[in-house]
C-alpha cells in the first residue's frame, strides 16, 4: 500500500464541516486509516453507471417485508422494565412500536462543549464501570501509576464500545453486561509513555485491556441505576485468550501458522467495536481494526500477499501499538498469516466463563463494524454487518438452520452453528434517480433519496461444513479470508463508512448508519451516488432498508442527510428542519421500546460534543431528531441501550484531543477533580422512578 500523508493540522482538518475525530484517536484507534488513502482502490462502476433493473420492486418488497416480525438483538437487549408490571423485577418486553415518536418527549439536550454527561432535566445518572474497575475476583483496586497485566486481566478493560444486556439464568435482578474494549491509546494510559516504544510492561497491559468484558450487574427497585457484582460468573477475554476459528477459513493455508500448524486456535481478539445480541442468549462483537496492530508489513514481497496486505490497508507506519516487539506473532516478517487471523465476527457465551469463544469465518473478514441478528416468520436467521472503511461495503449473512428454542446445553451446541452454515451476500445498490446526484446533496424531484438493489452472494457454507465458492477465481477459503476481494469481484457498492447496521425488532427494516466520507468524488475516487448523495461528505447518513430478508432483492431510503439542518444539504426524513437537533457523524444504532430509532455519534463535525439522539420512524414526525445527551470532551458515544428503566451508553476516549497529555489532561471525567479521564459505561434514568424514556 502507497501510504500518501494527507493535511492534518491545517485548513483541511481545521475547514467548516470537518470531523471533530483528534488525530491522536486516529493513529491508536485505525492506525490514521482515516487521514489516508483508502484502502479500496476497485473499479467498481460507479453508481450513476449501474442500471436500474427493479423499479417494479418497490411495491412488492413494501407489501411483504415490512410485514415481517423479526426477533432483532435489541428486542433482547433493550428493555429492562414492564410499564405494566408491578415487579420489582427486571423484565425483557420485546420491541413493539414502530416509531411514531412516542417515547419522545424529554426536552432536547442542547449542542455544547462541557466535560460531562449532559443529560435531560428530570434525568439522573450513574457510572456503571470504569477503566480499572475490578472485574474479577482477587482483582486489585486501579492505580494508574503503578498498572501491571496482571491487574488489568482482572480489571475492566480500556475503551468500551458496545454493550448489551443479557439476562443472568434464575436471578431476577441481575444482568450480564457485555462490553468490547476496542482500542488503547497508550499516550493516556501511563504518565511515561514514549510514542512507538513502549516498555514490555506497557505493550502487556495494552493487550490486557483490549477484548471483551462479561461483568454481572444488580438492578435496584425504583431506579436505573446497575452495580456491578464482583463474582466467577465474570470474564475478562484479552488480546491473549483462546479461540476457536470455525468456516472456509479454519485448517486453511491462509491462516496456520508455526505456533497453530492446524489453523483452528486463535490467541486473541483485537479492534473490537460494536456487535450484537443473539436471541439464544451469546454475544456477537465485530473485529474492526485489526491491521495497525502488526509490524513488518513492507517485508512481505510476494505480489498476492502483498495486494491482500494492501486490500486490507495493512502498513508499517500503522502500527502504533508495537506489541510485535514483545510477540513475534504480530510481527509479519515472522509470521505473515497472523494477520489472517483477525477480522472476524466473534461469539462469546456470558452464561458460561469456561467456554472457548468462536470466530466465524463462514461470515467473512473485513473490519466489520458489529453484526446483528433478525430472524424471519419461519426461524431463518439472517446476520447484517457493515465494514467500517471509506468506499467499503454492506454485507449479510442467510443461515441454512433455524433457531433452536430453549435455554439447555443442546439448544446452544446447535445454536451455535448456526453462523457456519449459509451464504454471505454482498449490497449492490441501484438509484430511482441517478442522473439527477450532482454531489451537492440536492433532493431528486421525487423528494428523496431511494432506490432498491440486490444481494450477491460470495461463499455458501453448506450442513456437512462443505464450503463452495460464488466467485470466479477464488476458493472459498479466499472468499472468507479475503473477503473484500471477493467483494470487488462481485461488483459491491462503495459505501460512505458503513458502521453499525441493525434491524427494527417490528418492522424488519433494517437501518445502517454511514458515518462520512470525506474522500468522496476526490481526486478520481467513487462520486456521489444516491445512497452516498455528496462529495466530501463530511456528516454522514442513515440508510433505511426494506430486505427480503431470506432473499435476494431489497428497496432503500435514506431517512437522514445529516448535518446542520439550516444547511441546503441535508435532510431529516421530510420533517420540519427547524425543529429539530442537529446530528453529524451518526456511529451506532438501537431502538426503544417505543420502535424509535436512537443513534450515538462519532466525530461530530458541527463544533459540539458527540451525543445520542433519539429519531421518530413513521407519521408525521418520521424524522424528528431530539438530543438525548452528550458525552464529555474528547469523547465518542458508543454501545447505547435504550430501555423503559434505563438508558446505557459507552463512553469512548474521554479526553482525548491533541493537545492533552497525561500532565495536562483536557478532560477529568468521570472522577472529577484532577484525575484521569476514564472510559466508563453510564446509566441514565427518571429522576421520579417513571417507567419510559
Amino acid at each position: 500500500m502507497v501510504r500518501i500523508a494527507l493535511p492534518l493540522f491545517t485548513s483541511d482538518r481545521t475547514r467548516a464541516g470537518s470531523s471533530s475525530r483528534a488525530h491522536v484517536t486516529c493513529r491508536y484507534k485505525c492506525g490514521e486509516a482515516c487521514w489516508q488513502e483508502p484502502g479500496n482502490t476497485s473499479d467498481n462502476a460507479f453508481f450513476g453507471d449501474v442500471v436500474r433493473s427493479m423499479v417494479s420492486r418497490r411495491s412488492v418488497l413494501t407489501g411483504t417485508a415490512t410485514a415481517a416480525i423479526g426477533v432483532g438483538a435489541a428486542s433482547v437487549l433493550a428493555a429492562c422494565g414492564d410499564s405494566g408490571s408491578t415487579s420489582s423485577a427486571p423484565q425483557t418486553p420485546p420491541v413493539t412500536g414502530t416509531g411514531t415518536g412516542t417515547g419522545m418527549d424529554f426536552t432536547a439536550v442542547a449542542p455544547n462543549t462541557r466535560d460531562a454527561v449532559v443529560v435531560p432535566d428530570g434525568y439522573e445518572q450513574s457510572v456503571v464501570i470504569r477503566w480499572g474497575d475490578p472485574v474479577l475476583p482477587g482483582a486489585p483496586e486501579f492505580d494508574f501509576a503503578a498498572q501491571t497485566p496482571e491487574a488489568q486481566e482482572k480489571q475492566f478493560g480500556f475503551n468500551n464500545d458496545f454493550a448489551g444486556l443479557i439476562p443472568v439464568d434464575g436471578q431476577a435482578d441481575r444482568f450480564h453486561l457485555v462490553c468490547n474494549q476496542e482500542y488503547t491509546t497508550e499516550e493516556f494510559m501511563f504518565p511515561d509513555y514514549r510514542s512507538k516504544e513502549p516498555t514490555e510492561n506497557q505493550a502487556r497491559v495494552s493487550m490486557a485491556a483490549h477484548g471483551i468484558t462479561v461483568v454481572e450487574v444488580r438492578t435496584e427497585s425504583g431506579s436505573g441505576k446497575l452495580t456491578p457484582v464482583v463474582n466467577e460468573r465474570n470474564r475478562r477475554i484479552t488480546a491473549s485468550t483462546p479461540f476457536t476459528l470455525t468456516g472456509p477459513a479454519a485448517g486453511s493455508e491462509f491462516v496456520r501458522t508455526s505456533a497453530d500448524p492446524a489453523g483452528t486456535r486463535i490467541l486473541g481478539t483485537i479492534g473490537n467495536c460494536s456487535g450484537g445480541i443473539t436471541p439464544w442468549g451469546t454475544m456477537l462483537s465485530g473485529e474492526e481494526n485489526f491491521p495497525n496492530y502488526f509490524s513488518g508489513a513492507s517485508s512481505v514481497t510476494d505480489p498476492t500477499a502483498k495486494e491482500r496486505l494492501d486490500r486490507y490497508s495493512f502498513d508499517d507506519d500503522a502500527d502504533y501499538h508495537q506489541w510485535g516487539r514483545f510477540e513475534e506473532r504480530f510481527d509479519l516478517a515472522r509470521n505473515p498469516n497472523e494477520a489472517n487471523r483477525f477480522g472476524y465476527i466473534v461469539e462469546v457465551d456470558p452464561h458460561d466463563p469456561s467456554s472457548t469463544p468462536i470466530k466465524h469465518s463462514a461470515l467473512g473478514r473485513t473490519k466489520h463494524e458489529s453484526a446483528t441478528i433478525h430472524v424471519t416468520d419461519d426461524g431463518t436467521v439472517v446476520a447484517y454487518s457493515g465494514d467500517d472503511e471509506r468506499f467499503e461495503y454492506i454485507y449479510k449473512f442467510v443461515s441454512s438452520r433455524k433457531v433452536r428454542p430453549g435455554t439447555g446445553s443442546s439448544a446452544m451446541r446447535s445454536n451455535l452453528r448456526i453462523l457456519d452454515e449459509g451464504t454471505l451476500y454482498v449490497a449492490v445498490l441501484t438509484g430511482d434517480s441517478p442522473q439527477q446526484v450532482d454531489g451537492s446533496g440536492r433532493l431528486p424531484t421525487d423528494g428523496k433519496f431511494a432506490g432498491g438493489g440486490r444481494w450477491v452472494p460470495l461463499l455458501t457454507v453448506d450442513e456437512s461444513g462443505k464450503a463452495t465458492s460464488r466467485i470466479d477465481g477464488m476458493s472459498a477459503a479466499e472468499v472468507a479470508v479475503f473477503t473484500r476481494i471477493a467483494a470487488d469481484k462481485a461488483g459491491a457498492t462503495k459505501m460512505d463508512r458503513p458502521e453499525d447496521i441493525e434491524p427494527h425488532p417490528t418492522t424488519g427494516k433494517v437501518y445502517c448508519a454511514l458515518t462520512n466520507n470525506s474522500k468522496r468524488g476526490t481526486d478520481g475516487k467513487a462520486a456521489a451516488d444516491e445512497p452516498n448523495p455528496r462529495n466530501e461528505n463530511k456528516n454522514g447518513q442513515i440508510l433505511e432498508i426494506t430486505d427480503d430478508h431470506a432473499g435476494t432483492e431489497f428497496t432503500w431510503e435514506l431517512l437522514l442527510v445529516c448535518g446542520d439542518p439550516a444547511a441546503a444539504d441535508t435532510y431529516y426524513g421530510g420533517f420540519d428542519k427547524t425543529k429539530v437537533s442537529p446530528i453529524s457523524c451518526p456511529d451506532n444504532v438501537a431502538f426503544d421500546p417505543h420502535g424509535n430509532l436512537w443513534i450515538s455519534t462519532d466525530g461530530n463535525a458541527l463544533k459540539s460534543n458527540d451525543g445520542l439522539f433519539a429519531v421518530a420512524l413513521d407519521g408525521p414526525n418520521r424524522g424528528e431528531t431530539k438530543q438525548f445527551l452528550t458525552v464529555p470532551k474528547g469523547a465518542e458515544t458508543c454501545g447505547p441501550i435504550i430501555g423503559s428503566e434505563r438508558v446505557l451508553v459507552c463512553v469512548q476516549h474521554p479526553g482525548e484531543t491533541d493537545d492533552a497529555t497525561v500532565a495536562n489532561p483536557v478532560s477529568n471525567w468521570p472522577d472529577g477533580g484532577s484525575s484521569q479521564p476514564r472510559p466508563s459505561v453510564v446509566a441514565i434514568w427518571k429522576k421520579d422512578g417513571s417507567i419510559g424514556v
